[in-house]
């Protein structure tokens, strides 16, 4: 009687995800983060936009923008990352590298705002580092 290889599970990771379980897991998370990022963004945007006196006027910063410009930064990006989220959660090829790029965009643009509103920069932070890890580290198993 001939032996058959385990299935893959617990004892035996998958050969077709090098990124493991938590890379697989990670992007039906990641699209649901930039989905919450994005939505983030957009209540960010119109907070700065509506109003000049919602977040602090920083004096001597090197990235110093207009309120109003930060609020439609954040508006246009969160609107865009709530579509690419959807499209991640969707499965469509193009929003797995768009996904990556936004999120780092999106990283940036938080690390540029982090004088203005500290604790949510830094938690958009993480969530874009933790999409740009998870939308890299899973590979879709081959069509052929």
């Amino acid at each position: 009687m001939a032996q058959s290889a385990p299935a893959p599970g617990p004892s035996r990771p998958s050969t077709t995800d090098p990124g493991g379980p938590w890379a697989a897991g990670g992007v039906m998370f990641a699209g649901v983060l930039l989905l919450v990022d994005g939505i983030l963004a957009i209540v960010k945007g119109i907070a700065g936009i509506a109003s000049d006196e919602v977040y602090t006027r920083i004096n001597d910063y090197t990235f110093k923008f207009d309120v109003t410009a930060w609020g439609w930064i954040h508006l246009v990006l969160g609107v865009i990352l709530v579509f690419v989220g959807w499209g991640i959660l969707k499965g469509s090829a193009w929003a797995w590298g768009v996904g990556i790029v936004l999120a780092a965009l999106n990283l940036i643009a938080n690390f540029v705002w982090l004088p203005y509103q500290p604790v949510w920069a830094i938690i958009s932070i993480a969530i874009d580092t933790f999409v740009i890890w998870a939308l890299c580290a899973h590979r879709a198993k081959p069509v052929i």
